[in-house]
This record gives C-alpha cells, sequence and structure tokens, in this order.
C-alpha cells in the first residue's frame, strides 16, 4: 500500500489522457492500442468509490485500469478493446448489488473485478453468477466465499469467483504466529461485526490459543462507533501485551489514539484492511509501533512491484493504489489472460461469457504477488504475507513470510 499523490508534470497529465482513452474514459483510443477495434468487452469494478474507504476502492479500480491499458496498448487481444466500467457499492451490500444487477444486465459486460468488502461480495456473487459473469476480488478474505459456511465440509457456492487476495484462514495464522514470535502471551481481540473484521479476528484468536497463547479479552465494537472507552476499559483491565482488531482502517486509527491516550500502551494490530497510509493520518504519532499483515511481497523489495510502482506514476492518477493496487493489478491481469483465451472465437462479450469463467480456473502467470492462479475453490494458490509496522510515521515492512 502507498496512498501516495501520483500526479505531477505534463508528462504525468499527457500519460492520464492516454490511459483513460485506452480504457474507455473518453470517446478517442490512444495511439498504438485498438483503434481499429470493432469489439468491446468491458471489465466493471464493483468497489467503494465515495466515503470512508473509497481511498481503497478508487486504487482498485486505477490499478486494473491500468492492466487493461497495457493490454490494450499492447494489442494482447486483436479485434477487441477492453473497457473499464466502474460502478461505486460505497461498501454497502445492496448498493453493490445494485451496482452488479447493472452490470449484468450490460450484454458488453464480461467480467468484474471487486468487491473491497467480504459483506458486499455475499449479495454480488450469486447475481454475477446467475450471469455467468467471472468475478475476480482482489480483497475479500472470509473464507465462506469460496468454501461455503460449513467449514469441517467444504463446497465452493459459485464457480464464478475468484480472488487474489489470501483468506483469513491464511492470514489468521499468519498474524497469530508473528505476535507469539514477538513474545506476544496475552492478546485482546476485538471486531467490528462485519463478516470481514469478525472472520479475521475469529481466525486470529484461534490460532493464537493453538499456539499457546492466551486471549485476555474478546470485544465487539459497532461499525460506526466514535468513542471506544468502554471496550479499552475492559481490555485494559486484562493487561493484554498486544491487540488485535478486526476492522478496517477509519476505525483502528480513533481505536489506536484512544487506546494510548487511556493508558493502554500496547501495538494494535489490524489485518489488510488497516494497511493504508490514512491509518497513520488518522492516528498520528501514537500509531507508532502499531502492525498489520497484508497478502503479498512488499512492493519496495520485489522488480516487479518497483515497474508496477513507476507505471502508475507514469499513467498521472492523482490518487495511490492504496493497500490493494497489487492485488488489483493481479486480477485485472488476470482478467486480461483469461479473455485472451475466451474472446478470440467470441461473436459478442457475451457470448464469451462462460468461456471466460472456464479460462480463469486455468490461468497461470508470474504477478506482483507471485504466482497467480487459483485452487479448485477459486482462491489464490499463493499464499505470501507481509507484516509491516508503522516506524518514523511509514509502514515498514518487518516479515515476509510464505503460510502453508
Amino acid at each position: 500500500m502507498r496512498s501516495k499523490n501520483l500526479l505531477g508534470g505534463a508528462a504525468a497529465l499527457v500519460s492520464a489522457s492516454l490511459l483513460f482513452a485506452a480504457c474507455g474514459s473518453r470517446t478517442e483510443p490512444s495511439a498504438g492500442s485498438t483503434a481499429g477495434a470493432t469489439k468491446t468487452a468491458k471489465i466493471g469494478v464493483i468497489a467503494p468509490l465515495t466515503g470512508d474507504l473509497s481511498v481503497m476502492g478508487i486504487g482498485i479500480r486505477n490499478s486494473v485500469e491500468l492492466a487493461l491499458k497495457q493490454a490494450n496498448d499492447s494489442n494482447e487481444i486483436p479485434g477487441w478493446k477492453l473497457e473499464l466500467a466502474p460502478e461505486d457499492d460505497q461498501a454497502t451490500p445492496d448498493v453493490g448489488a445494485n451496482a452488479a444487477t447493472k452490470l449484468a444486465s450490460d450484454k458488453d459486460v464480461v467480467a468484474v473485478v471487486g468487491t473491497l468488502n467480504s459483506g458486499v461480495s455475499q449479495s454480488v456473487q450469486p447475481i454475477l453468477n446467475a450471469a455467468k459473469i467471472v468475478q475476480v476480488s482482489p480483497a475479500n478474505t472470509a473464507v465462506s466465499l469460496t468454501k461455503g459456511a460449513d467449514e469441517a465440509n467444504p463446497k465452493r457456492p459459485y464457480d464464478s469467483y475468484f480472488r487474489t487476495c489470501a483468506t483469513d484462514a491464511v492470514q489468521g495464522p499468519f498474524i497469530a504466529q508473528y505476535l507469539s514470535d514477538a513474545g506476544i502471551k496475552k492478546l485482546a481481540v476485538v471486531n467490528d461485526k462485519k463478516p470481514y473484521g469478525q472472520g479475521l479476528a475469529t481466525a486470529v484468536a484461534a490460532e493464537f490459543k493453538k499456539l499457546g497463547g492466551d486471549v485476555v479479552s474478546d470485544e465487539t465494537v459497532n461499525k460506526d462507533d466514535k468513542d471506544f472507552s468502554t471496550v479499552i476499559d475492559l481490555m485494559k483491565a486484562k493487561s493484554p501485551q498486544a491487540v488485535f482488531f478486526g476492522t478496517e482502517f477509519q476505525l483502528a486509527a480513533p481505536m489506536s489514539q484512544q487506546m494510548k491516550n487511556k493508558g493502554l500502551n500496547v501495538p494494535l494490530v489490524g489485518g489488510d484492511g488497516v494497511k493504508d497510509d490514512k491509518y497513520i493520518t488518522l492516528a498520528g504519532a501514537k500509531s507508532e509501533g502499531d502492525l498489520v499483515s497484508f497478502p503479498g511481497p512488499d512492493v519496495d523489495t520485489v522488480s516487479a512491484g518497483k515497474q508496477f510502482a513507476a507505471d502508475y506514476q507514469a499513467a498521472g492518477f492523482k490518487d495511490g493504489w492504496s493497500a490493494y493496487g497489487l492485488t488489483s493489478y493481479d486480477a485485472g491481469k488476470a482478467v486480461v489472460a483469461a479473455l485472451k483465451q475466451s474472446l478470440p472465437n467470441a461473436t459478442d462479450a457475451s457470448s464469451a461469457r462462460q468461456a471466460t469463467i472456464d479460462a480463469m480456473a486455468k490461468v497461470s502467470f508470474d504477478g506482483l504477488t507471485g504466482k497467480v492462479g487459483f485452487d479448485e475453490f477459486g482462491d489464490a494458490i499463493t499464499k505470501t504475507m507481509t507484516m509491516y509496522e508503522v516506524k518514523n510515521g511509514k509502514w515498514v515492512a518487518n516479515k515476509t513470510a510464505s503460510v502453508k
């Protein structure tokens, strides 16, 4: 995640105009792409483009747009132009369902990248599946989305659903192991009652106990709470050495600040939904030493990641890619890889929908987050995680490991 303001200079502005043209944001195609294309295939993006989580949603949209621009510019699918079709879900299940219905009714839509929130995806999945539109999420972590509600008897609910990020079953144990290795014996756990936060908190607590740790407090808050005094007092009384909060950055930041103000001077630990620069901005100096995990390697240490950063900057986006840039770019590239198999013999985009689902199951390439491909449930085959710590007001990678 890098929530940087990456717009700068005339060159970036020129690149930006080419980007929007290539992905259908303007009426003229970019030079060297698919100017002579007679067919259009739209790739939807369903993500929060307004509201508290818009910084993450916009990062998802931009990263997918970059992948499509590159595919158009290199004419990866001759005779076809790939066009972005973004929809704002406002991080709300009902709005997400409406967005999915709108995209499903467009005959040119052949794939969708999204959503950010697992709870929103629960509403989106059945709609896209009924329309035979492949969905690739760069951010959903709830295990049930791919394995159903019965953990003991996993069964894939929708063959059309895939994801490029690690699930709670991967991320939770990674976090717990990291804390155990750091000498944490007593952990307080809290979640915001949403599917994402609740699922990840449960996974962390379960693994921490398996490792011999003591979960001294297990609390909940509401997603719209501003004052966490009561919960903090309950946790503080149990003397935890760290607090894991299953939520996103907009709740985690005030929790961290209020914890420290009330004398609970221990690290706040979060999952991928907390990893945004806005967390540090909102929590201020109180965030020093706080920790978050995130799928994939640190972008600064991978050559492909450095190229992505350069390409993103050259494209001239005025917003950074936030937490999910790498997984979103890989999701976009996975869609392109599937479309290279499904579109060449299709008469139109809608006729390629089922073939795109079939092709997605066989996708395999080296991406930003590692080998991009999917298992029999549609989950990412690469299970690399990185733990980040706030040091001197910035996220710094502490440890990267592959989780079995």
